[in-house]
């Protein structure tokens, strides 16, 4: 199956509808996310060039027809209008790596209504899960200050593809590399890993494993040490290393326990043993709660290997994001409900130095000094420029970090900047709102007198 259809069902039947009805006007649609999880102070765009992959891959052939009528219960003939519809719209979006805030669009879709509806599943996947993992992976190398973190998280992501998209989400935070081989084919990034415990488990005793490992590697070594007696293990490794003649780029991994104590520990035994170069990786459970504390404390750990926590994005594993339509054949429109009302009119994010981003209609004139922050990135379909790079999404998130409060880098109770309306778009939005609640209103009145 295509990933055309990899949608929800009332994505289809509304395209239907709207292709019945000839509504085939362009729609404006924004993706964003209401509000930052309470421990998040920043999140950082990412999915963005997944998503255009996507849309200039989009083109619903026969058999996705075959595939949606089979979902529908109804004859591939009645989906007829469907077939060969292409993405032809119009993508405005925030670069990869940028730093972005609650009820700031990440990108714009701009489209005949029915490809703008239909895309929305697809697009709310990519970004929502990848700017997720994206913000945490950020957050572990604020954490680990200076120090090395490297992604561990494949065997516990929810997928394989988010586990790719994990190791490529960690590159644009700044990971020293991933465990995941493909991954690391895919995009170029360096690939690191050690041993499992069952490797260990399977010699005669811990000397001999750690040596056979070495004789198989010629090149610098990570040597697991908490099989059996942690302190033991980097004893045996350090013997081992000091009796092959190897130091600068080896090191020991600590994968349980008390990995402070422990580092602290080890340190004192592999300098006993003139390894002064052998450094000390953490792993085990951590994410930048754990590595926050261990830096803090001063545990002399070189690198740290982070898995589950980061890839799953465990304490907030999603994000409030919606896809909403804020624009129809020139005509602005906006949704009311409590609690998740929208402002109408396609946008552009203004980022200002020195004061809170503007969330303003997208023809107003920039503020003094403001640099727009969503990009026209696709036009008619098809992509303005070559993909985007990840040492380049990096290069913007590590500038737009440096222009951050401290107390939205803070890991603990961070305090997010709020963006603001522009005054022209707080009027629009005010003026819609009375008009649609007069017009319901009418509405409700027409209807209770003609009973």
């Amino acid at each position: 199956m295509s990933d055309v259809t990899t949608t929800d069902l009332y994505e289809v039947t509304m395209a239907l509808s709207y292709l019945r009805e000839g509504m085939d006007s362009a729609a404006t649609f924004s993706l964003f996310v209401r509000d930052l999880p309470p421990e998040r102070g920043f999140l950082v765009s990412a999915g963005v060039e997944s998503a255009l992959d996507f849309l200039a891959g989009f083109d619903i052939t026969c058999a996705d027809v075959r595939d949606f009528a089979a979902a529908l219960g109804r004859p591939p003939q009645e989906l007829a209008s469907l077939r060969g519809l292409r993405f032809r719209g119009e993508v405005r979006a925030v670069p990869e790596g940028r730093v972005v805030f609650s009820g700031e669009p990440l990108l714009e879709v701009t489209a005949p209504m029915a490809q703008a509806q239909l895309v929305e599943t697809f697009l709310l996947n990519q970004v929502t899960h990848q700017t997720s993992v994206a913000s945490k992976a950020a957050r572990c190398v604020l954490a680990a200050a200076g120090h090395p973190v490297i992604d561990f998280s494949l065997r516990r992501t929810h997928g394989v593809s988010a586990g790719l998209q994990a190791a490529r989400v960690g590159a644009i935070a700044g990971f020293a590399g991933t465990s995941d081989v493909a991954a690391a084919v895919r995009w170029r990034l360096p690939a690191s890993g050690t041993m499992a415990h069952s490797y260990i488990e399977a010699f005669p005793d811990e000397e001999g494993a750690f040596r056979a490992f070495a004789r198989a590697h010629p090149g610098p070594v990570t040597l697991l040490v908490d099989t059996y007696d942690t302190l033991r293990g980097v004893r045996t490794a350090a013997r081992v290393l000091r009796d092959i003649g190897r130091g600068p780029g080896c090191a020991v991994r600590l994968d349980s326990g008390d990995l402070g104590e422990l580092a602290r520990r080890s340190r004192r035994v592999l300098d006993a043993a003139g390894l002064f170069e052998v450094g000390i990786v953490a792993s085990g459970g951590l994410d930048e709660y754990g590595v926050d504390a261990l830096a803090r404390s001063g545990a002399p750990i070189d690198a740290y290997a982070v898995g589950t926590r980061v890839g799953t994005s465990a304490d907030a594993p999603y994000l409030d994001s919606a896809y909403k339509l804020v624009e129809y054949d020139g005509r602005p429109v906006m949704k009311l409900s409590s609690a998740k009302a929208t402002t109408p009119g396609r946008k552009q994010v203004h980022r200002r130095p020195g004061a809170p981003d503007l969330v303003a209609l997208y023809d107003e004139p920039a503020p003094d000094g403001a640099e727009p922050l969503l990009r026209t990135v696709m036009r008619d379909g098809r992509r303005t420029g070559p993909p985007d790079t990840l040492a380049a999404a990096h290069a913007r998130l590590v500038r737009d970090l440096a222009g951050l409060p401290e107390a939205a880098l803070r890991v603990r109770a961070p305090a997010p900047p709020v963006p603001k309306l522009s005054a022209r778009l707080s009027h629009t939005t005010e003026v819609l709102r009375e008009r649609l609640v007069a017009r319901a209103g009418a509405a409700s009145g027409t209807a209770g007198s003609s009973r």
